[in-house]
């Protein structure tokens, strides 16, 4: 088999930013169920928002600069749960969010882990619409 070779470009096109992620959307076939969801697990955290493109959306209030997401109506035909993992900031303590998983009708899939130093934890739960979430804390 040939071995493929990527070209470099000849000029950076992309926009200088520290985030290499600067958007996500999870998707939800009720949004009603969604949003009461992420609001159990991160209380304030988010607002309802109507979108031209894709009607309302749920966004996870960011400080600007911050990398921003929503929670969006599932396109029909799709699978919520076969999403790619987003990573949402955890806090302090990702015990503290992980701590509210269940009780919001998720379930924790991978417990607060030790990432090699120095880039902190993470975890895994299931949202109230079978996607897996990932959490990262430095602490």
């Amino acid at each position: 088999m040939a071995r493929r070779t990527i070209p470099k470009a000849k000029e950076n096109t992309m926009e200088k930013n520290a985030n290499i992620c600067v958007w996500f959307e999870i998707p939800a076939t009720d949004l009603k169920r969604a949003k009461g969801f992420y609001e159990a697990v991160f209380p304030g955290a988010m607002s309802m928002v109507s979108c031209d493109v894709s009607g309302d959306v749920i966004v996870f209030d960011a400080p600007e600069g911050a990398v921003k997401g929503a929670i969006v109506k599932a396109v029909p035909g799709s699978n919520p749960g076969a999403a790619t993992i987003v990573y949402i900031n955890g806090g302090d303590d990702l015990a503290v969010p992980l701590s509210r998983v269940e009780m919001a009708g998720g379930k924790v899939l991978v417990g607060k882990t030790a990432l090699p130093a120095p880039w902190g934890f993470m975890a895994q739960f299931q949202d109230s619409e079978g996607n897996t979430v990932g959490l990262h804390s430095l602490a």
